[in-house]
């Protein structure tokens, strides 16, 4: 199988993508989140690129929402690609959250 550049082969085979009881309809857009996860991973890896980051300070940087950001922080931490360095930031709200950057080891 050919894959587009910007998919994260680690990434998306790993991917609890559905259920076997899920309906079809959430088994087809399982089958498109493969095409915008990858994106969204160089994406987030490029923002982190420019020094670490809480969710909001990456979604700025790199235009995607928070709430998109937030799914694929931790697939990109699963394969030790981003790590957390401990601080807490301050998120466009106000509030804490986690700051993010990247791996200083070789991804799994």
């Amino acid at each position: 199988m050919i894959r587009p550049h910007y998919i994260t082969p680690d990434i998306e085979d790993s991917l609890p993508l559905f259920r076997r009881t899920d309906p079809v309809t959430s088994k087809a857009a399982a089958v498109s989140v493969k095409t915008f996860a990858g994106e969204h991973h160089a994406a987030i890896l490029e923002a982190l690129a420019h020094g670490p980051a809480g969710a909001s300070g990456i979604a700025a940087r790199c235009g995607l929402s928070g709430h998109q950001v937030n799914k694929r922080l931790t697939e990109l931490a699963r394969t030790g690609r981003i790590v957390e360095t401990g601080r807490t930031v301050r998120s466009s709200s106000g509030r804490g959250e986690r700051e993010w950057q990247i791996t200083l080891r070789q991804p799994r």
